[in-house]
């Protein structure tokens, strides 16, 4: 579904992403991990048109992503919920989700899409009249994926959906990202601090250090590594 091939990005004459390579195929979860300042962010923002590489290529269902703008990208099937979620704090939550659906004009299925929303996270329902801004920190996140889910995307990219969140909320952070994935099929490219739990979700992972892609394989053995596991997961 997507394809990064040979992918440079600098900004100002530092190199954050040194030629990395990765696929994202249909229908499974992919996790990017790495050290903060790795280049996880950047690829995805080089993929949302946020930032223009200045070298390789990125395909997402063969057509080339090189080029367009942001809104353009999502229209394409692409949604990036962003790291420290941006809700709109003083819209509802059903304003929020409303403007996730900026691209679309299906008024109809964009009501029936909402709906849906409400019941994978049935805590939005019961605040979907308050403002963004009087929500926990949990419930922003999801509404900040509930938002990304309204453009309804062919791939869902997540920076950093446990940041700052209590464990018990995280794991129900990614446990819906399983439910999204099992149910719907949604494919999925993951970045999360967590590692232990991206791994236990993921099909597929690549780890970045310093722009590069040191280590790909797939999850569960990833996380059976002895270099993985001493690096990342803290385990001795």
């Amino acid at each position: 579904m997507l394809k990064i091939t040979n992918l440079h990005v600098s900004y100002g004459g530092i190199q954050a992403l040194q030629g990395i390579s990765l696929e994202v195929p249909e229908g499974k979860i992919i996790t990017l991990l790495g050290a903060n300042g790795a280049g996880k962010s950047t690829t995805l923002r080089s993929i949302m048109g946020i930032v223009k590489p200045d070298q390789g290529s990125i395909e997402f269902e063969g057509e080339s992503l090189l080029g367009m703008k942001s809104f353009q990208v999502v229209k394409k099937g692409v949604a990036l919920v962003p790291e420290g979620r941006r809700v709109f704090v003083n819209l509802t939550v059903r304003e929020n989700l409303g403007l996730g659906a900026y691209t679309r004009n299906d008024k109809e299925e964009i009501r029936a899409d909402i709906e849906e929303v409400y019941e994978l996270f049935p805590r939005l329902k019961e605040r979907q009249t308050q403002s963004a801004g009087t929500l926990s920190g949990g419930e922003q996140q999801m509404l900040a994926l509930g938002r990304a889910l309204m453009s309804k995307p062919r791939l869902l990219m997540i920076d950093e959906p446990s940041l700052g969140l209590a464990p018990v909320l995280s794991q129900d952070v990614l446990g819906k990202l399983t439910e999204l994935n099992q149910k719907r099929n949604q494919t999925v490219l993951l970045i999360e601090q967590n590692a232990r739990a991206a791994l236990s979700i993921a099909d597929y992972a690549y780890i970045l250090e310093t722009g590069r892609i040191k280590l790909e394989g797939p999850a569960a053995e990833l996380a059976k590594d002895d270099a993985v596991r001493k690096t990342y997961l803290g385990i001795h």
